[in-house]
């Protein structure tokens, strides 16, 4: 019987150590989820998904209605943040390359540059309250004022 009973403790002992052992390794090799951009419109803009060419069609000032009759309104991050660069990154552009296309166009007369918001807060409200806008925040700040088009993963540093 003791015989029998120091057998089940080392059972034991085993079994909780590959317990301890697995929740370790698992522990160490799950990643975080990665942090994402999203791409926010109005809830009243005819479009559920946007391509990056498209994006890039409305950024830049090639495209300026949602087919062809509502204005779109567009909304840039003032702040040098991970969302901006990883935003632009998807347009192919960086953001100081956008600037210089639209200070070309600001000179010639066919528009203004996005209105340049200070933060995530400022941006889901703008959005939410500007029919046909489209602007970008962190995907986690994003509530159901707006409507997302496009999510982009923020590249780990």
């Amino acid at each position: 019987l003791m015989h029998t009973d120091s057998s089940l403790w080392i059972l034991a002992r085993r079994a909780a150590g590959a317990f301890w052992f697995t929740a370790i390794v698992l522990a160490a090799t799950t990643e975080a989820p990665a942090a994402q951009v999203a791409v926010i419109a109005h809830l009243n803009a005819p479009a559920d998904t946007l391509s990056s060419a498209r994006l890039l069609d409305f950024y830049t000032g090639d495209v300026q209605t949602w087919n062809g009759n509502m204005a779109v309104v567009l909304f840039d991050l003032k702040p040098r943040t991970e969302v901006k660069k990883a935003f632009y990154h998807f347009l192919g552009k960086s953001p100081s390359r956008m600037k210089s296309v639209w200070m070309k166009r600001l000179l010639a007369g066919e528009g203004e540059p996005p209105q340049a918001l200070g933060s995530n807060r400022e941006m889901l409200e703008k959005v939410a309250a500007t029919p046909g806008a489209i602007g970008f925040a962190h995907r986690d700040s994003v509530h159901g004022a707006v409507k997302v088009l496009a999510i982009i993963p923020i590249p780990p540093r």
